[in-house]
Protein backbone atom coordinates (compact mmCIF):
# COMPACT_ATOMS: atom_id res chain seq x y z
CA UNK A 1 0.00 0.00 0.00
CA UNK A 2 2.69 2.25 0.61
CA UNK A 3 4.42 2.00 -2.23
CA UNK A 4 1.37 2.50 -4.43
CA UNK A 5 0.78 5.67 -2.42
CA UNK A 6 4.42 6.75 -3.38
CA UNK A 7 4.64 5.84 -7.39
CA UNK A 8 1.31 7.59 -6.99
CA UNK A 9 2.51 10.41 -5.30
CA UNK A 10 5.45 11.03 -6.84
CA UNK A 11 4.07 11.15 -10.33
CA UNK A 12 1.42 13.59 -9.44
CA UNK A 13 4.16 15.71 -8.36
CA UNK A 14 5.94 15.33 -11.60
CA UNK A 15 3.02 16.19 -13.73
CA UNK A 16 2.29 18.91 -12.10
CA UNK A 17 5.83 20.35 -11.40
CA UNK A 18 8.62 19.16 -13.62
CA UNK A 19 7.26 20.77 -17.01
CA UNK A 20 7.20 24.22 -15.70
CA UNK A 21 10.57 23.53 -13.60
CA UNK A 22 11.67 22.09 -17.02
CA UNK A 23 10.67 24.89 -19.38
CA UNK A 24 11.60 27.81 -17.45
CA UNK A 25 15.16 26.03 -17.23
CA UNK A 26 14.68 25.89 -21.07
CA UNK A 27 13.48 29.12 -21.77
CA UNK A 28 16.17 30.81 -19.55
CA UNK A 29 19.15 28.93 -21.84
CA UNK A 30 17.94 29.63 -24.98
CA UNK A 31 17.86 33.72 -24.11
CA UNK A 32 21.21 33.00 -22.29
CA UNK A 33 22.89 31.34 -25.17
CA UNK A 34 20.99 32.61 -28.67
CA UNK A 35 23.80 35.07 -28.03
CA UNK A 36 26.52 32.31 -30.03
CA UNK A 37 24.25 32.28 -32.74
CA UNK A 38 23.86 35.70 -33.15
CA UNK A 39 27.12 36.45 -33.42
CA UNK A 40 27.08 34.85 -36.73
CA UNK A 41 25.79 38.23 -37.91
CA UNK A 42 25.55 40.25 -34.84
CA UNK A 43 29.23 40.84 -34.83
CA UNK A 44 29.85 41.95 -38.20
CA UNK A 45 26.66 44.38 -37.65
CA UNK A 46 28.39 45.62 -34.57
CA UNK A 47 31.99 45.89 -35.41
CA UNK A 48 32.36 43.15 -32.01
CA UNK A 49 35.81 40.98 -31.85
CA UNK A 50 36.40 37.30 -30.56
CA UNK A 51 37.90 39.54 -27.66
CA UNK A 52 35.00 42.33 -27.31
CA UNK A 53 32.26 39.44 -27.89
CA UNK A 54 33.77 37.37 -24.97
CA UNK A 55 33.34 40.94 -22.59
CA UNK A 56 29.40 40.69 -23.25
CA UNK A 57 29.36 37.09 -22.37
CA UNK A 58 31.40 38.09 -19.31
CA UNK A 59 29.28 41.09 -18.51
CA UNK A 60 26.58 38.46 -17.90
CA UNK A 61 28.30 36.51 -15.22
CA UNK A 62 29.65 39.96 -13.64
CA UNK A 63 25.98 40.95 -12.70
CA UNK A 64 24.68 37.15 -11.91
CA UNK A 65 27.23 35.92 -10.14
CA UNK A 66 26.86 38.37 -6.71
CA UNK A 67 23.34 37.82 -6.55
CA UNK A 68 23.41 33.82 -6.48
CA UNK A 69 23.44 33.41 -3.02
CA UNK A 70 21.46 36.57 -1.81
CA UNK A 71 18.85 35.29 -4.75
CA UNK A 72 18.32 32.15 -3.21
CA UNK A 73 18.33 33.35 0.25
CA UNK A 74 15.79 35.03 -1.11
CA UNK A 75 13.65 32.31 -2.09
CA UNK A 76 13.78 30.68 0.48
CA UNK A 77 12.31 33.33 2.49
CA UNK A 78 9.73 34.56 0.58
CA UNK A 79 8.34 31.83 -1.32
CA UNK A 80 9.67 29.92 -4.89
CA UNK A 81 6.18 31.47 -6.22
CA UNK A 82 6.68 35.47 -6.26
CA UNK A 83 10.55 34.95 -6.91
CA UNK A 84 10.47 32.82 -9.72
CA UNK A 85 7.96 34.31 -11.34
CA UNK A 86 9.56 37.76 -10.96
CA UNK A 87 12.92 36.25 -11.96
CA UNK A 88 11.27 34.73 -15.68
CA UNK A 89 9.11 38.39 -16.40
CA UNK A 90 11.96 40.44 -15.82
CA UNK A 91 14.39 38.34 -17.78
CA UNK A 92 12.33 38.11 -20.54
CA UNK A 93 12.17 42.04 -20.99
CA UNK A 94 15.73 42.14 -20.45
CA UNK A 95 16.75 39.81 -22.81
CA UNK A 96 13.90 41.15 -25.69
CA UNK A 97 15.58 44.29 -25.11
CA UNK A 98 18.88 43.10 -27.02
CA UNK A 99 17.29 43.38 -29.92
CA UNK A 100 17.64 47.37 -29.30
CA UNK A 101 21.83 47.10 -28.95
CA UNK A 102 23.79 49.93 -31.27
CA UNK A 103 27.66 49.17 -29.99
CA UNK A 104 30.20 47.53 -27.65
CA UNK A 105 28.75 49.76 -24.80
CA UNK A 106 24.60 48.92 -25.42
CA UNK A 107 26.17 45.49 -26.22
CA UNK A 108 27.53 45.17 -22.88
CA UNK A 109 25.50 47.15 -20.69
CA UNK A 110 21.96 45.05 -21.67
CA UNK A 111 23.86 41.94 -20.93
CA UNK A 112 24.58 42.70 -17.82
CA UNK A 113 20.93 43.78 -17.01
CA UNK A 114 20.28 40.40 -18.35
CA UNK A 115 22.86 38.79 -15.82
CA UNK A 116 21.17 41.21 -12.94
CA UNK A 117 17.28 39.80 -13.78
CA UNK A 118 18.17 35.77 -14.40
CA UNK A 119 20.22 35.85 -11.23
CA UNK A 120 19.15 32.56 -9.06
CA UNK A 121 16.79 31.26 -11.29
CA UNK A 122 18.93 27.84 -11.94
CA UNK A 123 19.84 27.52 -8.01
CA UNK A 124 16.35 28.45 -6.98
CA UNK A 125 14.83 25.61 -8.92
CA UNK A 126 17.52 23.07 -7.29
CA UNK A 127 16.20 24.38 -4.12
CA UNK A 128 12.67 24.15 -4.95
CA UNK A 129 12.92 20.51 -6.11
CA UNK A 130 14.19 19.13 -2.88
CA UNK A 131 11.30 20.79 -1.24
CA UNK A 132 9.22 17.80 -3.09
CA UNK A 133 11.05 15.00 -3.95
CA UNK A 134 12.56 12.39 -1.73
CA UNK A 135 16.33 11.46 -2.31
CA UNK A 136 16.32 8.21 -4.29
CA UNK A 137 14.63 10.41 -7.05
CA UNK A 138 16.80 13.22 -7.27
CA UNK A 139 18.93 12.54 -10.16
CA UNK A 140 16.53 11.80 -12.29
CA UNK A 141 14.42 14.97 -11.15
CA UNK A 142 17.48 17.09 -11.91
CA UNK A 143 17.80 15.20 -14.94
CA UNK A 144 14.55 16.57 -16.69
CA UNK A 145 15.32 19.85 -15.21
CA UNK A 146 18.94 19.70 -16.88
CA UNK A 147 17.44 18.52 -19.94
CA UNK A 148 16.80 22.02 -20.59
CA UNK A 149 20.74 22.13 -21.60
CA UNK A 150 21.44 19.91 -24.65
CA UNK A 151 17.42 20.77 -25.20
CA UNK A 152 18.21 24.49 -25.80
CA UNK A 153 20.96 23.29 -28.66
CA UNK A 154 18.82 20.93 -29.99
CA UNK A 155 16.14 23.21 -30.07
CA UNK A 156 17.43 26.30 -29.71
CA UNK A 157 20.03 25.98 -32.41
CA UNK A 158 17.73 25.39 -35.16
CA UNK A 159 14.94 27.86 -33.73
CA UNK A 160 18.19 30.66 -33.53
CA UNK A 161 18.84 30.05 -37.36
CA UNK A 162 15.73 29.86 -38.85
CA UNK A 163 14.41 32.95 -36.99
CA UNK A 164 17.63 34.67 -38.56
CA UNK A 165 15.98 34.19 -41.75
CA UNK A 166 13.81 37.13 -41.16
CA UNK A 167 16.63 39.45 -41.59
CA UNK A 168 15.42 42.21 -43.46
CA UNK A 169 11.79 42.42 -42.30
CA UNK A 170 10.32 45.80 -41.20
CA UNK A 171 13.61 46.46 -41.29
CA UNK A 172 15.27 45.02 -38.16
CA UNK A 173 18.17 42.08 -38.78
CA UNK A 174 17.85 39.14 -38.39
CA UNK A 175 19.25 38.50 -35.15
CA UNK A 176 16.95 41.33 -33.66
CA UNK A 177 13.67 39.39 -34.54
CA UNK A 178 15.51 36.06 -32.73
CA UNK A 179 16.02 38.26 -29.15
CA UNK A 180 12.41 39.82 -29.76
CA UNK A 181 10.62 36.52 -30.41
CA UNK A 182 12.93 34.20 -28.12
CA UNK A 183 12.17 36.51 -24.94
CA UNK A 184 8.43 36.63 -24.86
CA UNK A 185 7.78 32.75 -23.73
CA UNK A 186 9.79 34.18 -20.87
CA UNK A 187 7.42 36.35 -19.97
CA UNK A 188 4.35 34.14 -20.17
CA UNK A 189 6.22 31.36 -17.76
CA UNK A 190 6.90 33.77 -15.29
CA UNK A 191 3.01 34.69 -14.99
CA UNK A 192 2.84 31.09 -15.23
CA UNK A 193 4.78 30.28 -12.18
CA UNK A 194 3.19 33.32 -10.55
CA UNK A 195 0.02 31.27 -10.78
CA UNK A 196 0.83 27.59 -10.68
CA UNK A 197 3.88 27.39 -8.60
CA UNK A 198 2.80 25.64 -5.11
CA UNK A 199 5.43 26.72 -2.40
CA UNK A 200 5.78 23.31 -0.30
CA UNK A 201 3.55 20.18 0.02
CA UNK A 202 1.69 21.27 2.98
CA UNK A 203 0.12 23.65 1.13
CA UNK A 204 -0.59 21.14 -2.13
CA UNK A 205 -4.43 21.11 -2.29
CA UNK A 206 -4.26 19.14 -6.08
CA UNK A 207 -2.74 16.28 -3.51
CA UNK A 208 -5.02 13.28 -1.51
CA UNK A 209 -4.08 14.12 1.71
CA UNK A 210 -2.86 10.73 2.34
CA UNK A 211 -0.32 11.24 -0.25
CA UNK A 212 0.34 14.66 1.09
CA UNK A 213 1.21 12.96 4.53
CA UNK A 214 3.14 10.43 2.86
CA UNK A 215 5.20 12.90 0.75
CA UNK A 216 5.36 15.48 3.87
CA UNK A 217 6.69 12.62 6.34
CA UNK A 218 9.46 11.38 3.88
CA UNK A 219 10.71 13.87 3.06
CA UNK A 220 11.11 15.55 6.76
CA UNK A 221 12.26 11.91 7.91
CA UNK A 222 15.40 12.48 5.08
CA UNK A 223 16.43 15.93 6.45
CA UNK A 224 16.53 14.80 9.96
CA UNK A 225 18.65 11.82 8.66
CA UNK A 226 20.84 14.68 6.87
CA UNK A 227 20.96 16.63 10.39
CA UNK A 228 21.53 14.09 12.66
CA UNK A 229 24.35 12.53 10.50
CA UNK A 230 26.06 15.70 9.67
CA UNK A 231 25.16 18.00 12.23
CA UNK A 232 22.55 21.07 11.48
CA UNK A 233 24.69 23.51 9.35
CA UNK A 234 23.69 27.62 9.26
CA UNK A 235 23.80 29.20 6.15
CA UNK A 236 26.69 30.54 6.62
CA UNK A 237 28.80 27.94 8.03
CA UNK A 238 27.64 25.87 5.02
CA UNK A 239 29.43 28.41 2.66
CA UNK A 240 32.74 27.98 4.67
CA UNK A 241 32.15 24.04 4.56
CA UNK A 242 35.23 22.29 2.65
CA UNK A 243 32.59 20.26 1.12
CA UNK A 244 31.22 22.82 0.02
CA UNK A 245 33.99 24.88 -1.51
CA UNK A 246 35.21 21.04 -2.79
CA UNK A 247 31.98 21.06 -5.07
CA UNK A 248 32.59 24.41 -5.84
CA UNK A 249 36.00 23.86 -7.11
CA UNK A 250 34.56 21.08 -9.38
CA UNK A 251 31.20 22.99 -10.61
CA UNK A 252 33.56 25.36 -11.97
CA UNK A 253 34.65 23.01 -15.06
CA UNK A 254 30.81 22.36 -15.38
CA UNK A 255 30.67 26.14 -16.37
CA UNK A 256 33.54 26.09 -18.04
CA UNK A 257 31.90 23.57 -20.54
CA UNK A 258 28.67 24.28 -21.10
CA UNK A 259 29.02 28.01 -21.38
CA UNK A 260 31.88 27.74 -23.94
CA UNK A 261 30.17 25.51 -26.17
CA UNK A 262 26.74 27.85 -25.84
CA UNK A 263 28.56 30.78 -26.88
CA UNK A 264 31.56 29.12 -29.18
CA UNK A 265 30.25 26.06 -30.81
CA UNK A 266 28.07 28.27 -33.37
CA UNK A 267 31.42 30.17 -34.74
CA UNK A 268 33.29 26.48 -34.20
CA UNK A 269 31.06 24.84 -36.45
CA UNK A 270 30.86 28.22 -39.22
CA UNK A 271 34.26 27.71 -39.69
CA UNK A 272 33.39 24.26 -41.14
CA UNK A 273 32.26 25.96 -43.99
CA UNK A 274 28.34 25.70 -43.38
CA UNK A 275 25.97 28.19 -44.12
CA UNK A 276 24.42 30.15 -41.17
CA UNK A 277 20.94 28.35 -41.60
CA UNK A 278 22.76 24.89 -41.43
CA UNK A 279 25.05 25.57 -38.50
CA UNK A 280 21.74 25.49 -36.08
CA UNK A 281 20.96 22.19 -37.68
CA UNK A 282 24.35 21.05 -37.10
CA UNK A 283 24.43 21.46 -33.65
CA UNK A 284 21.26 19.69 -32.69
CA UNK A 285 22.70 16.57 -33.76
CA UNK A 286 25.37 16.13 -30.73
CA UNK A 287 22.62 18.25 -28.64
CA UNK A 288 20.08 15.35 -28.94
CA UNK A 289 23.11 12.18 -28.55
CA UNK A 290 23.49 14.14 -25.00
CA UNK A 291 20.07 14.46 -24.15
CA UNK A 292 19.37 10.46 -24.94
CA UNK A 293 22.05 10.00 -22.54
CA UNK A 294 21.36 11.86 -20.22
CA UNK A 295 17.71 9.73 -19.68
CA UNK A 296 19.76 6.73 -19.43
CA UNK A 297 22.43 7.68 -17.61
CA UNK A 298 20.17 9.37 -14.82
CA UNK A 299 17.94 6.38 -14.63
CA UNK A 300 20.70 3.88 -14.32
CA UNK A 301 22.47 6.44 -12.03
CA UNK A 302 19.79 6.15 -9.28
CA UNK A 303 20.92 2.50 -8.88
CA UNK A 304 24.69 3.08 -7.89
CA UNK A 305 26.01 3.81 -4.22
CA UNK A 306 29.24 4.93 -5.80
CA UNK A 307 29.44 7.58 -7.74
CA UNK A 308 32.76 8.75 -7.39
CA UNK A 309 34.20 6.81 -10.42
CA UNK A 310 31.39 7.52 -12.40
CA UNK A 311 31.52 11.34 -12.23
CA UNK A 312 35.68 11.07 -12.83
CA UNK A 313 35.28 8.89 -15.85
CA UNK A 314 32.59 11.50 -17.20
CA UNK A 315 34.46 13.99 -16.56
CA UNK A 316 37.57 12.36 -18.55
CA UNK A 317 34.94 11.74 -21.48
CA UNK A 318 34.36 15.43 -21.73
CA UNK A 319 38.89 16.56 -22.14
CA UNK A 320 38.44 13.99 -24.40
CA UNK A 321 35.75 15.46 -26.08
CA UNK A 322 37.88 19.17 -26.25
CA UNK A 323 40.74 18.11 -26.94
CA UNK A 324 39.59 15.97 -30.23
CA UNK A 325 37.34 19.44 -31.03
CA UNK A 326 40.55 21.76 -30.71
CA UNK A 327 42.78 19.11 -32.44
CA UNK A 328 40.73 18.75 -35.69
CA UNK A 329 38.97 22.82 -35.35
CA UNK A 330 38.30 22.83 -38.92
CA UNK A 331 36.88 19.19 -39.52
CA UNK A 332 32.86 17.99 -39.73
CA UNK A 333 34.04 14.58 -38.02
CA UNK A 334 34.50 16.89 -34.86
CA UNK A 335 31.19 16.49 -34.23
CA UNK A 336 32.11 13.05 -32.69
CA UNK A 337 33.70 15.19 -30.08
CA UNK A 338 31.32 17.45 -29.20
CA UNK A 339 29.23 14.68 -28.80
CA UNK A 340 31.62 13.59 -26.37
CA UNK A 341 30.77 16.38 -24.30
CA UNK A 342 27.70 16.45 -24.52
CA UNK A 343 27.41 12.86 -23.06
CA UNK A 344 29.51 13.33 -20.53
CA UNK A 345 28.41 16.56 -19.02
CA UNK A 346 24.93 15.45 -19.50
CA UNK A 347 25.29 12.44 -17.52
CA UNK A 348 27.29 13.94 -14.80
CA UNK A 349 25.89 17.23 -13.96
CA UNK A 350 22.20 15.80 -12.57
CA UNK A 351 24.40 13.06 -11.15
CA UNK A 352 26.96 15.89 -9.21
CA UNK A 353 23.50 17.64 -7.59
CA UNK A 354 22.80 14.55 -6.00
CA UNK A 355 25.75 14.99 -3.50
CA UNK A 356 24.87 18.55 -1.44
CA UNK A 357 21.77 17.38 -0.18
CA UNK A 358 23.29 14.70 1.45
CA UNK A 359 24.95 16.87 4.32
CA UNK A 360 23.15 20.03 4.14
CA UNK A 361 20.03 21.31 5.77
CA UNK A 362 17.56 22.83 3.42
CA UNK A 363 18.32 26.76 4.71
CA UNK A 364 22.00 25.33 4.10
CA UNK A 365 21.38 24.28 0.87
CA UNK A 366 19.88 27.76 -0.45
CA UNK A 367 23.17 29.34 0.49
CA UNK A 368 25.26 26.23 -0.60
CA UNK A 369 23.61 25.91 -4.08
CA UNK A 370 24.03 29.72 -4.95
CA UNK A 371 27.80 29.99 -3.99
CA UNK A 372 28.89 26.34 -5.98
CA UNK A 373 26.03 27.37 -8.93
CA UNK A 374 28.35 31.11 -8.97
CA UNK A 375 31.99 29.03 -9.12
CA UNK A 376 30.47 27.22 -12.25
CA UNK A 377 29.18 30.57 -13.31
CA UNK A 378 33.41 31.93 -12.83
CA UNK A 379 33.74 28.82 -15.19
CA UNK A 380 31.30 30.80 -17.55
CA UNK A 381 33.29 33.70 -17.45
CA UNK A 382 36.58 32.04 -17.69
CA UNK A 383 36.51 30.12 -19.90
CA UNK A 384 34.70 32.05 -23.12
CA UNK A 385 37.22 34.47 -22.49
CA UNK A 386 39.72 32.64 -22.77
CA UNK A 387 38.50 30.97 -26.21
CA UNK A 388 37.38 34.58 -27.23
CA UNK A 389 41.41 36.05 -26.39
CA UNK A 390 43.39 32.96 -28.25
CA UNK A 391 41.18 33.11 -31.39
CA UNK A 392 41.57 36.79 -31.48
CA UNK A 393 45.55 36.29 -31.22
CA UNK A 394 46.59 33.23 -32.61
CA UNK A 395 43.08 32.89 -35.34
CA UNK A 396 42.63 29.62 -34.14
CA UNK A 397 40.04 28.82 -31.43
CA UNK A 398 42.49 25.44 -30.45
CA UNK A 399 44.32 26.85 -27.85
CA UNK A 400 41.18 28.07 -26.21
CA UNK A 401 39.71 24.52 -26.54
CA UNK A 402 43.06 22.87 -24.63
CA UNK A 403 42.31 25.24 -21.87
CA UNK A 404 38.61 23.69 -21.20
CA UNK A 405 40.13 20.08 -21.57
CA UNK A 406 42.70 20.68 -18.75
CA UNK A 407 40.10 22.19 -16.36
CA UNK A 408 37.83 19.22 -16.70
CA UNK A 409 40.50 17.01 -16.32
CA UNK A 410 41.14 18.72 -12.96
CA UNK A 411 37.85 17.75 -12.09
CA UNK A 412 38.03 14.17 -13.03
CA UNK A 413 41.67 14.14 -10.97
CA UNK A 414 39.24 15.86 -7.55
CA UNK A 415 36.61 13.55 -7.96
CA UNK A 416 38.72 10.20 -8.49
CA UNK A 417 41.10 11.76 -5.22
CA UNK A 418 38.53 12.79 -2.66
CA UNK A 419 38.91 9.96 0.05
CA UNK A 420 36.17 7.49 0.71
CA UNK A 421 35.90 8.44 4.07
CA UNK A 422 33.52 11.42 2.79
CA UNK A 423 30.90 8.69 2.19
CA UNK A 424 28.35 12.10 0.98
CA UNK A 425 30.86 11.61 -2.24
CA UNK A 426 30.42 7.79 -2.35
CA UNK A 427 26.85 7.33 -1.96
CA UNK A 428 24.19 9.71 -2.45
CA UNK A 429 21.28 7.88 -0.08
CA UNK A 430 24.25 7.34 2.52
CA UNK A 431 22.29 10.05 5.44
CA UNK A 432 19.41 7.60 5.11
Amino acid sequence: MVDEIERATVRAVARRLLPLVFGLYLVSLIDRVNLGFAALTMNQDLGLTPYTYSLGVAAFFIAYIPCEVPSNLILHRIGARRWIGRIAITWGLAAGAMALVSGERSFVLVRFLLGLSEAGLFPGLLLYLTYWFPTVYRTRVNAVMLLGIPASGALGGPLATSLMQLNGLLGLAGWQWMFLLEGLPSIVLGFVALRYLTERPASAAWLPTEQRVWLQTTLEREQAAVEAAHSRLSIWRALIDPRVLLLCTIYFAFGSTAYSLGYFLPLIVKGWGLSNFWVGWTIAIPEVIGIVAMLIGSYCADRFSDRRWSLAGLMVLCTIGFWGMGYFPAAMGAVIFVALTEIGSGIARPMFWTVPPTFLSRSAMAGAFGLITSFGNFGGIIGPIVIGWVKTTTGSFTGGLYYIAVVTLIAAIIFAAVPMRHRHLASPVAAE
